[in-house]
């Protein structure tokens, strides 16, 4: 393991947050925009309500961790790791613009483990499908937060 973690600026956040570099994806935030829109064109083609719903919850998730790369800085600080914490609260804390945001995939984020898991009738058809509008939207307002021309 590193002994180097991230250090998350300070100007958007209430508490001190630190993240261990390994705990951080190995890509840069566009990589995972484009990887957020290319799992919702995925999530959208699944005929399978509970698949569409679980698939596009992760490509919120990986628009969350665009976002979390970029409020992530060096700092060489040995030893200094947070505990594991959610995604979700992890946003809320580095962005707390996104907090709404959060707050919604935290509570969707239960019926996706279900669903992922093949538990039938968790997940209908039309929640699904307003679940890939919601994480549609979330994906245009973290890219343009995050200064990237936005695709739709």
């Amino acid at each position: 393991m590193s002994a180097h973690t991230r250090r998350i600026p300070t100007q958007t956040r209430r508490r001190p947050v630190r993240l261990s570099a390994t705990r951080l994806p190995d890509r840069s935030p566009l990589q995972l925009l484009r990887f957020s829109r290319q799992e919702l064109a995925a999530a959208a083609e699944h005929s399978h309500p509970g698949l569409r719903y679980a698939t596009a919850h992760l490509a919120a998730l990986r628009a969350a961790a665009a976002v979390l790369v970029v409020h992530s800085g060096e700092d060489c600080s040995p030893g200094r790791v947070a505990p594991l914490t959610d995604t979700w609260s992890l946003l809320e804390s580095v962005a707390p613009e996104l907090g709404e945001w959060a707050s919604f995939f935290t509570l969707t984020a239960r019926k996706r483990v279900r669903a992922q898991s093949g538990v039938p009738g968790v997940v209908t058809r039309q929640e699904a499908d307003d679940l890939i509008l919601e994480v549609r939207q979330f994906q245009q307002v973290v890219t343009r937060m995050l200064g990237f021309a936005t695709t739709s």
